[in-house]
């Protein structure tokens, strides 16, 4: 049997202390995508912070793990759970690509491999994704997973000398089964 945590293209996997310099290229590609600008980080804090990442035990349902590509072994993304309140049966998911490995299919499936191990076995009713406004890409990447607009948060995050919307997406854990069986392949 292959491993819950792999897929047809990528493998979700812990963070290794290796992975920093693959962590430091998201981060610049976040900022090029217009994301939330923070000052450059250099090497040795990437690296203090992957080993830091690699040996931290995740705080109940709230973790972050590399997406690994299977053709290729590269680290082509991050994917984890946060904001996990098993009373209220919610949690919220953030994810990012490298700006080379958009539109492959990796998102997609390491989303698909995330959210049934916390509807499937972690027991959530919820999952909730905040997307920037202008980020048309992954806004259509999780209508296609499902997710359904919740609400606009308008002028809500100010970076890159203005403000902007954020949206509130979510999916509930039988909408989820319904779209993603887990018998079929993703």
């Amino acid at each position: 049997m292959t491993s819950f945590w792999t897929g047809k293209r990528v493998r979700l996997r812990g963070i290794e202390p290796e992975d920093w310099a693959a962590f430091m290229g998201l981060a610049v590609d976040e900022e090029r995508l217009g994301d939330l600008l923070h000052p450059p980080g250099s090497a040795e804090s990437f690296r203090a912070w992957a080993k830091e990442q690699a040996a931290a035990k995740s705080e109940g349902d709230c973790f972050r793990l590399a997406i690994q590509a299977l053709d290729t072994g590269k680290i082509v993304g991050a994917v984890g759970s946060h904001h996990a309140d098993p009373r209220a049966g919610r949690f919220e998911y953030g994810i990012t690509m490298a700006a080379g490995h958009r539109r492959k299919g990796y998102a997609a499936e390491a989303a698909v491999i995330l959210l049934r191990f916390m509807f499937a076995e972690r027991r959530y009713h919820k999952c909730e994704a905040r997307i920037f406004g202008h980020n048309e890409a992954s806004l259509a990447l999780h209508r296609r997973l499902g997710f359904v607009e919740e609400g606009r948060l308008r002028d809500h995050v100010f970076f890159a000398g203005r403000h902007h919307d954020l949206v509130v997406m979510g999916i509930l854990a039988h909408e989820f089964a319904q779209q993603h069986p887990a018998s079929e392949p993703d």
